[in-house]
């Protein structure tokens, strides 16, 4: 019988001896932790003293701090835990770090967009940037623990300006501007911002939107803005020289000279402040704190990501979701960010390949979404680029197909280190992933982080080993977040994710894990399908559908159906085909044999397009509240609301 997860790539004895996970094990029984067979004893060491781990990430990845911690655990209840009382840091000191010794000449941004020609800035005109930006920021009156957003591109501007904040102490937070105004006021309107970012516009598939109409709506509806500030995108829309706007050129010539101040302040200090998706409400406003995401993401991106001063590091994201925030963390191991703002499918999907090849980007992020489009699409871009300098793959959003794994290692190259990776907004940060020095087996997540106590739970709040449960983490970490903005005595935040098994963090997705630590995704657990009572993941349909060469994407969900749930699948048909009767039997048919009779849907029906949040994820339980007669209230975080509107039309799905 094969195995379920056949390897697909073992590590080389550079990952092996060379990465730096491999220098980090090491490294610990050098300083006298104990040796570590493999990877998972170390992470079985990494949650059994877990206040010793990460003191030991604190000092191996080289935080910066102007005073040391007390301990590092002082408090390890959740919700509430305390991490590294009386230390005294900046995060934007250490994403700088490498500008601040002998790199400043090295190139750390280059950036490429639909709206305007590359941007290429070194260590140190990044360091000059963000000196420039904050003296303009304290001179509009911000102050530490004042909000300054952004709706902002994947551009250099919003990462100087995210720096610049937090340099100051205050706390960044962005959107994307294919926001619309409603969805933004959702956001922005909840924490009260000091100064307003904004972008004059955005190219996206060949068109131009110009965006000028929506910041001077946003600076009227925002009471709290003292200051807009306009970046000029698009380079032919003027930016206008109105009372209360400055362009971006204008912010840093005032503010030129001034180097960054490195505001040193305690580890929980607000950092960011992200959001929910929103699809079913008003967006939570979730803080996260400056040290666990600093710790957090120098623990990934070092450790589990190998990234190494000199790599070239890009993710395809938008700046109003986490992998922006990720991304920008790259910085603090000396590689190369490459900024990409765009839509990655014009004028074909070659677009980001040529892009990895031209800059020579050692490490690629992307979605699970972009990469099934590519195959969908019969790409093999390792036969037309040069792909010599590509060691690693990332992919999260949604659970990567294990067909997508076939065509990572077929299509783009033969011994990438392909990164499955899962975590979220929550925690800005990944609960299982990567690691170098593990084999990569087709359709399983390679491994729990180091300091992740995750496992799967029943109903009854056991864990579970081969079976699909909760994902839930059981000791704290330190990204989790500080708080809820105007969530003065943290009942939302209880409610979010501790009321469920309390003191247990549950994080609303449908896992199993194997005795290796791997793991499989199935979805939100509150999108799970039930059908009889049997609980399925929307992403085992996925899996069966969306390999089929006439379908190019699909969304399913339950619905309520004479006193059970039904399970109903829309597809979205590649060209050419049609959903006859015969698909609808092939696809019945192979759901029922690779899956099993009851994941076959009830309903199968064609739609025009499949609806996703801006982030590029189904939008599964908005679709399922509309089948249930029910509306959507916040559709500003739905990237094409209108294919609710036409899936709410169709008459054969109503009840």
């Amino acid at each position: 019988m094969a195995e379920e997860f056949p390897i697909l790539r073992e590590p080389g004895n550079d990952e092996l001896q060379h990465s730096n996970m491999a220098r980090y094990m090491r490294w610990l029984e050098q300083q006298g932790h104990g040796h570590f067979a493999d990877y998972q004893a170390l992470h079985r060491w990494s949650v059994a003293d877990i206040g010793r781990f990460w003191e030991t990430i604190w000092e191996y990845t080289g935080v910066i701090a102007s005073q040391p911690y007390q301990e590092a655990l002082a408090r390890a209840e959740m919700p509430g835990a305390v991490w590294f009382p009386g230390a005294r840091l900046n995060f934007a000191e250490n994403l700088l770090r490498h500008a601040l010794g002998d790199d400043r000449d090295r190139e750390a941004i280059f950036a490429v967009s639909e709206s305007r020609p590359e941007i290429r800035l070194s260590y140190g005109e990044l360091l000059r940037q963000v000196g420039a930006f904050e003296a303009y920021l304290r001179e509009a009156g911000v102050r530490p623990g004042d909000r300054v957003a952004g709706v902002v591109a994947n551009t250099p501007e919003a990462i100087v300006a995210m720096l610049a904040t937090a340099s100051l102490g205050a706390i960044w937070s962005s959107a994307s501007p294919d926001f619309g105004t409603a969805g933004i006021l959702d956001r922005f309107g909840q924490i009260e911002p000091t100064v307003l970012v904004a972008v004059n516009g955005y190219r996206y598939g060949g068109k131009t939107f110009d965006r000028l109409a929506q910041v001077r709506e946003l600076a009227a509806q925002l009471p709290s803005v003292r200051a807009v500030v306009v970046i000029a995108n698009v380079p032919e829309i003027a930016v206008p020289d109105e009372p209360g706007m400055m362009s971006w050129e204008a912010a840093l010539a005032a503010g030129d000279g001034a180097m960054p101040s490195f505001n040193q302040l305690p580890f929980e200090t607000p950092l960011y402040i992200l959001y929910s998706s929103g699809t079913t409400g008003v967006p939570k406003c979730i803080v996260h704190g400056a040290g666990g995401v600093l710790l957090q993401h120098s623990k990934e991106l070092i450790l589990h990501g190998d990234l190494r001063p000199g790599d070239v590091f890009t993710y395809f994201t938008t700046c109003g979701w986490m992998m922006w925030n990720w991304m920008a963390s790259g910085l603090l191991t000396g590689a190369k960010l490459v900024l990409f703002d765009g839509n990655p499918g014009y004028p074909n999907l070659d677009v980001l390949w040529a892009l990895a090849e031209r800059q020579r980007i050692t490490h690629f992020g992307t979605s699970a979404k972009f990469i099934g489009s590519c195959r969908n699409a019969g790409l093999r871009p390792g036969e037309q680029h040069d792909f010599g300098s590509l060691r690693t793959m990332f992919s999260t959003g949604s659970p990567l197909l294990p067909e997508d794994f076939d065509w990572i290692y077929a299509a783009v190259k033969a011994d990438v280190q392909l990164a499955s990776i899962s975590g979220g907004t929550d925690i800005v940060s990944c609960f299982v992933g990567a690691s170098p020095i593990l084999p990569v087996r087709r359709g399983e997540i390679q491994c729990k982080m180091l300091g992740v106590d995750a496992k799967a739970f029943d109903d009854a709040g056991q864990e579970v080993i081969g079976e699909r449960g909760e994902l839930v983490c059981t000791q704290p970490l330190p990204s989790m977040p500080v708080f809820f903005w105007n969530d003065a005595d943290g009942s939302r935040y209880r409610a979010a994710y501790f009321e469920r098994f309390p003191g247990v963090w549950a994080h609303g997705d449908y896992v199993t894990f194997n005795e290796r630590g791997g793991s499989v995704i199935y979805g939100r657990s509150d999108a799970t399908l039930n059908p009889g009572g049997v609980r399925i993941g929307t992403a085992e349909i996925y899996r069966q559908v969306e390999t089929l060469e006439e379908i190019a994407d699909s969304i399913v969900v339950g619905q309520p159906w004479n006193g059970d749930v039904r399970v109903v699948l829309m597809v979205v048909l590649n060209p050419g085909f049609t959903l006859t009767a015969e698909l609808i039997r092939k696809i019945k048919t192979r759901i029922r044999e690779n899956a099993s009779p009851r994941h076959v849907p009830a309903r199968i029906v064609a739609i025009d397009e499949i609806p996703y949040t801006r982030s590029g994820k189904k939008v599964e339980i908005a679709v399922a509240k509309i089948l249930r007669g029910e509306t959507v209230d916040n559709r500003e975080a739905i990237a094409n609301p209108q294919a609710l509107d036409k899936i709410a039309a169709l008459e054969e799905l109503r009840g």
